[in-house]
């Protein structure tokens, strides 16, 4: 059976539409054609952040068009992109440390501790929590909370300190792979023994195999144990 239509509203135009589809398919069912804030539709790159209203409801929505399924009476509407500050710099000529990440963005010491920023991250992510482990310069910490960030900005658009989390958790994740993290011992033993031309013989023989063959050698290969 054919699902019964739902209403919903987009840039205040009624629209009928599944009531099982997402954000994201719903606009697309209803005629609009989505050309920009699509990414991934996965879930992963954040260019699809949706704020939105619900009937009865006061509060502002949040979520991924890709990921949130619509409800009777959603009210979308465009939001203009505004891209928030984003520093230039060079990693290599930067240091591990607190007086780098404030130099670099100096409105890190506006945060109120407000909690917007966590309430409104669609990946559940405790921004404020690793806000304040910036301003401690535990950039070790700040990189291990924010790894989920997908970057969609939703944390930029409704802080009252006008701050750019992602972009300074970005830093901070860049300062610790470069110079914090320990290093990949196993990794760098790998490229050694590519450099030294221990696989050639194996990436020649797989060349020459076609593509039912590289199939079968694919779902008959050993899997390491994790």
């Amino acid at each position: 059976m054919a699902e019964e239509l739902i209403p919903i509203y987009i840039m205040g135009k009624k629209y009928m539409v599944p009531p099982s589809l997402t954000i994201m398919k719903a606009m697309e069912y209803a005629g609009y054609q989505l050309i920009r804030g699509v990414g991934c539709r996965g879930g992963f790159c954040g260019a699809c952040a949706t704020v939105y209203r619900l009937p009865g409801d006061y509060r502002l929505q949040i979520g991924l068009a890709c990921q949130t399924v619509v409800e009777p009476g959603i009210y979308l509407a465009q939001i203009p992109f505004y891209p928030g500050h984003r520093a230039d710099y060079y990693l290599e000529e930067l240091e591990p440390t607190f007086q780098t990440v404030v130099k670099t963005y100096p409105e890190l010491l506006r945060c109120l501790s407000c909690g917007t920023c966590t309430k409104v991250c669609p990946q559940d992510i405790d921004v404020k929590q690793y806000m304040a482990d910036a301003m401690r310069g535990d950039i070790t910490a700040v990189a291990d909370r924010s790894f989920d960030c997908i970057m969609c900005g939703l944390c930029v658009s409704r802080c009252p300190a006008e701050e750019v989390q992602p972009n300074i958790a970005i830093l901070c994740r860049r300062l610790y792979g470069k110079y914090l993290a320990p290093k990949a011992e196993h990794l760098a033993e790998r490229v050694a023994e590519i450099e030294a031309g221990k696989f050639d013989d194996d990436l020649a023989k797989m060349e020459s195999l076609s593509e039912e063959e590289l199939r079968k050698m694919y779902n008959e290969r050993d899997i390491e144990p994790e």
